[in-house]
């Protein structure tokens, strides 16, 4: 068939530089796969009337072969009725030529017809094969199709992350962070620090206080003896 030729005919170079040229492949393959679902629809619509006339001439073949098996039974009758002597023999014999001579030209058509419907039948067995073939084929299309896409947005998502991690720039938060570290600890000693001078270091006052004030020992000591002297005791 000249269509399914013209269809599947296409050389790889020209196509490898269609799709190199393509901004959006996934849309024109989508764009391909409608385009091979109308080719199927027109190829399934001929197969229909391809088969239609096949079923036609087949039946019509098996009319005239019926029609060829009713002259010839007629033209037995006839012969019958003259044996019985009920029908003049010469009318007889006349319609039974008749009658055979229909039934010649009947079973002609309906050797010719069933020619005509072999041939179509086997125009159509091919046309079947292609168009199943396209149908096999559009459903492999659109499964790739399928993976094509999940790839496609895997790949641009991969893409994005990696686009963007290659704009981190990860030394120098690494040495942010460092220098953060450094300035924590160091504000840490210095609290430290400040915190020991507090609790060794007393005010000028308690100083001075601290001189000036008695042991409480030797205070008690002189009022004892002071108190024994008043008493005569030695």
């Amino acid at each position: 068939m000249g269509f399914f030729s013209r269809l599947f005919k296409v050389g790889q170079a020209e196509v490898h530089s269609v799709v190199d040229s393509l901004e959006d492949p996934i849309k024109m393959t989508e764009q391909g796969i409608r385009d091979l679902k109308t080719s199927l629809h027109e190829a399934m619509a001929s197969l229909a009337q391809v088969k239609s006339v096949a079923i036609r001439l087949k039946k019509d073949s098996e009319d005239q072969k019926r029609i060829a098996g009713e002259y010839e039974r007629k033209a037995m009758l006839l012969l019958q009725k003259m044996e019985a002597g009920n029908l003049d023999p010469a009318e007889a014999e006349n319609l039974a030529q008749t009658a055979l001579a229909k039934q010649d030209s009947a079973a002609g058509r309906a050797t010719a017809l069933a020619k005509d419907h072999t041939g179509q039948a086997a125009a159509a067995d091919k046309l079947q094969t292609k168009v199943e073939k396209l149908k096999r084929d559009i459903g492999k299309y659109e499964n790739e199709l399928v993976t094509l896409r999940a790839r496609a947005r895997t790949a641009e998502s991969m893409k994005k992350v990696n686009k963007q991690l290659a704009g981190v720039d990860s030394s120098s938060t690494l040495a942010m962070l460092e220098k953060m570290k450094n300035k924590v600890e160091e504000e840490e000693s210095l609290a430290q620090a400040y915190g020991e001078l507090s609790d060794g270091t007393e005010s000028l006052d308690e100083q001075i206080e601290d001189a000036l004030a008695l042991p409480e020992d030797a205070e008690g000591a002189d009022s004892l003896a002071a108190l024994k002297e008043k008493m005569g005791i030695e």
